[in-house]
């Protein structure tokens, strides 16, 4: 048999592209939590994304791909593609070779749950986190990524996620919340100030995160194309317009724009945008980076306050909160002449009820599958270090080194 010809730019394209979202986590993700945590837990905080590569990566091979992109049913892939069978060089998916699709979705797969570690850092036990991990990859992650990617049943009903605003962001924040929530709020929090022990590490994290969303975002096209160009375009300009705002927003409320806000309100704006960027013209890039930073801000800065919950790293602040904004404000301003589908903008208000009862829905199985797995976990091993061990900190106590 003929070998299956493929698009050499296309191949090229999204094999860099996978380059870019793994550096998202390693170092990207990894650097930004690492130095917003106490100098004696960033180490572990850094284990915790490394880890999250090492687990997901294997766990996505076994069984995650299958369950997210073999098999057509409503809301469950299928067990087709379990230690991806079948997979050969003539292999499609997508319009490329099915090997390079696999990896680029396994990058999307280790991001994810790396994200969620932010909502319990500096106290949640490494061991616990490890058995966590891949089982919220089978049980949550695959299952939701199928019902929009997968041809499942948001994607029958016309939902539009384009990066990952649900599947991604959603799904990461509300676990990251709800696994904050199961552990409780760090030690003396928050009484006691726990300032980040290097910002540098911080804005080095969120510029590699910056630059790796133009594989997120671009290479969610799955080609080199004109879509890819402009959901890279997109992607600048809200990070940019929220970066902007936010640091706005601190000049006028505290009087000084800090480089934590900053760097925060530019992953604000890339959260907005990813549901979109392949859906919307420039000038609504613009108002999703504003308005995400909106309500991002009040979220990070007096939701978590209101409801007394320690979103350590704000997990649920940046990417619950900020994704639910980006998958409503799709419905707002998708435009048929970049996507196909019209939104409120032109007419067509039901694109918002039908983007913000997805984004529920995909909260929802997320927020009450995370809980039940935390408490089967719970039944058979401590998910939150000792005391003693969160004052010694967590790099010696967990891993026997420190920075």
């Amino acid at each position: 048999m003929d070998q299956v010809e493929f698009s050499g730019g296309d191949v090229a394209w999204i094999l860099t592209a996978c380059a870019l979202v793994l550096m998202m986590t390693l170092p990207g993700l990894a650097l930004f939590y690492g130095g917003m945590v106490r100098r004696q837990n960033v180490l572990s905080t850094l284990m915790q994304s490394l880890g999250a590569a090492m687990v997901v990566s294997l766990v996505w091979v076994i069984a995650g791909y299958s369950f997210a992109f073999s098999g057509d049913g409503a809301l469950f892939g299928g067990f087709g593609k379990v230690f991806l069978n079948g997979l050969s060089l003539e292999s499609e998916a997508a319009g490329l070779p099915e090997a390079v699709f696999i990896l680029f979705q396994m990058t999307f797969a280790i991001i994810t749950v790396a994200i969620i570690a932010g909502g319990a850092a500096e106290r949640l036990s490494f061991k616990a986190w490890m058995v966590f991990a891949p089982i919220w990859l089978l049980v949550v992650y695959a299952p939701i990524a199928h019902w929009v990617w997968g041809e499942g049943f948001l994607y029958d009903a016309g939902v539009l996620d384009f990066a990952g605003g649900a599947v991604v962001h959603i799904n990461a924040g509300v676990a990251g919340l709800v696994l904050a929530l199961k552990l409780g709020p760090r030690r003396g929090w928050p009484k006691e100030g726990q300032p980040p022990h290097n910002l540098v590490l911080t804005v080095i994290g969120a510029g590699l995160l910056w630059v790796g969303w133009f594989g997120f975002n671009g290479g969610s096209a799955l080609g080199a194309n004109a879509l890819a160009a402009h959901a890279a375009l997109v992607t600048q300009i809200a990070a940019a317009a929220a970066a902007l705002t936010w640091a706005i927003l601190e000049w006028i409320i505290r009087g000084k724009p800090s480089v934590l806000g900053a760097a925060s309100g530019a992953i604000a704006g890339l959260v907005g945008i990813t549901p979109a960027a392949g859906f919307v013209e420039p000038y609504a890039a613009f108002l999703i980076g504003i308005l995400t930073t909106l309500v991002t801000y009040w979220a990070v800065t007096s939701l978590k306050r209101i409801g007394k919950y320690d979103d350590s790293l704000d997990a649920f602040g940046l990417h619950g909160v900020g994704g639910l904004a980006g998958a409503i404000l799709t419905g707002v301003f998708a435009s048929s002449a970049i996507g196909g589908t019209p939104g409120a903008v032109e007419g067509n208000v039901m694109l918002v009820f039908t983007q913000t009862w997805g984004a529920l829905a995909a909260a929802a199985w997320c927020g009450v599958a995370t809980f039940a797995i935390l408490w089967l976990m719970e039944r058979v091993m401590k998910l939150r270090v000792e005391e003693e061990d969160e004052v010694t900190g967590l790099d010696v106590a967990l891993h026997g080194e420190s920075a």
